[in-house]
């Protein structure tokens, strides 16, 4: 599949919101063993919305490739490079993400790696049976 801008955010918005709310919502009810709290909830959603943004380089960079393609290694890539971002934002820049006052780094990566791992798992799976033409309509699902 070759995905399209409007099919990255259909796709992005559509698994975060629904594989990964799930996954948050039992973090935010401590069902690990981890601090409760809303804050997971707030990530997910600051996740969304700059992914929505590097959704736009992706494309870009994706239009330099020879088959205009986006494989799976570069979405593991871009996974561990938005981890990275909201890390460098919230722990080393100590910028604080509203929503997000009780910051465990620990925890996030623990929480964005079952979110993230979990979407993945639904994009290649799940997305392919429920939508079977969103593959040929560049992701997009509407």
């Amino acid at each position: 599949m070759t995905p399209t801008l409007l099919g990255r955010w259909q796709t992005r918005i559509l698994l975060m919101e629904t594989v990964g709310l799930v996954i948050t919502l039992l973090f935010c009810s401590g069902f690990f063993g981890n601090p409760e709290g809303s804050g997971y909830f707030w990530l997910l959603q600051y996740i969304v919305v700059f992914g929505l943004g590097w959704d736009y380089l992706y494309i870009q960079i994706q239009n330099f490739r020879w088959d205009q393609d986006w494989p799976a290694a570069l979405q593991w890539i871009a996974a561990l490079w938005e981890g990275l971002f909201i890390i460098l934002l919230s722990d080393v820049a100590e910028i604080k993400l509203p929503g997000t006052d009780t910051w465990h780094l620990g925890w996030f990566i623990v929480h964005y790696s079952f979110v993230w791992i979990a979407v993945f798992i639904a994009s290649q799976s799940l997305m392919r049976l429920i939508f079977p033409r969103w593959r040929f309509r560049g992701g997009q699902w509407l």
